[in-house]
């Protein structure tokens, strides 16, 4: 089907602009401190969100004080990744953090284990284990010493605990959905994120000299709050619609080869032939959920029904 094929193009632009966005990230970690990086992106983000929702949303745009305090308490584990995420590229590589981000499907599976009981079986288990697996071989550079003596930097590990923040995120914003357009609830997150980030980080953002600020800081934090923000959200929020959440967080295993890829046109180290085989797992990892979890559109898993309910729903999101 068309949609489909377009969901699944969606989700390949997606993929490419979140690969993207780790070198960028890595160029202007050393630029201003994280929290004023991460509020500066986020700021952004709620004003090119603002125009969109306002016009397309207007009658639930404006939440009560309990919709409120539960986007507040949502955007707090995805501040925490855009915050590890500014801080580990500080210390460690664009590479290492696009493998580790490949992670976050395993993290989401184990906290819905855990926090709501969502079983984990199958084909499903099998390419969550394998794109870890890939994922950490990548990190080890395919050696067996470094991965038993588990070396990592500091860098690595913080931007590990980020992406179990993600994970937590990507859980929570499943059980705290209302029935509001996602528009709505991913604007006023960002806003409720924008807002943690004032209150935790008003004396950098006071302190900071933004005379010194190079241009080209504010360019690439333009384009994350574009690109990497807002665009890959519409893109995610459409194919999620279409394929199912499972085929569209499987896209998140192309990371470690993306951007390994795009270090390498920068001009940076390539990853090296022993990491290969780690690419290679999750690729195995994303084929094997492309395949084994049914997308919205198929027919044998839910009714002409329930696909034009779905579709409806996401028009009106949109």
């Amino acid at each position: 089907m068309k949609s489909t094929r377009r969901a699944h193009q969606s989700m390949i632009v997606s993929t490419l602009l979140v690969a993207t966005s780790f070198p960028v990230v890595a160029a202007i970690a050393g630029e201003l401190p994280s929290i004023v990086l991460t509020l500066v992106r986020f700021a952004l983000a709620v004003l090119l969100f603002l125009p969109l929702v306002a016009l397309r949303h207007r009658k639930e745009m404006l939440p009560d004080w309990r919709s409120l305090a539960r986007y507040g308490l949502l955007s707090a584990p995805l501040v925490g990744f855009f915050l590890a995420m500014f801080e580990a590229l500080r210390t460690t590589t664009a590479v290492n953090t696009g493998a580790l981000y490949a992670l976050v499907p395993i993290f989401a599976a184990l906290i819905a284990y855990f926090l709501v009981g969502e079983k984990i079986q199958g084909r499903r288990a099998i390419a969550l284990v394998a794109g870890m697996v890939g994922a950490l071989w990548v990190v080890f550079r395919g050696d067996p010493a470094r991965a038993l003596e588990f070396d990592v930097s500091v860098g690595d590990a913080l931007f590990l605990a980020g992406t179990v923040s993600l994970g937590l995120y990507v859980v929570l914003v499943k059980r705290m959905h209302r029935g509001e357009p996602m528009a709505v609830m991913t604007f006023w997150t960002l806003v409720t994120g924008t807002g943690w980030l004032l209150i935790f980080g008003w004396n950098d953002l006071t302190a900071a000299r933004w005379d010194a600020v190079e241009s080209r800081t504010m360019v690439a934090i333009g384009y994350l709050a574009l690109f990497t923000t807002l665009i890959t959200f519409l893109l995610t929020q459409n194919a999620v619609t279409v394929i199912g959440p499972t085929r569209t967080m499987a896209y998140s295993y192309l990371n470690p080869a993306l951007v390994a890829l795009l270090a390498w046109a920068l001009g940076e180290a390539a990853i090296g032939w022993r990491a290969v085989p780690g690419v290679a797992l999750t690729f195995v990892s994303m084929a094997i959920l492309q395949r084994s979890a049914p997308g919205l559109a198929d027919t044998g898993r839910y009714s002409a029904e329930a696909q034009a309910g779905i579709r409806r729903c996401a028009e009106r999101s949109l």
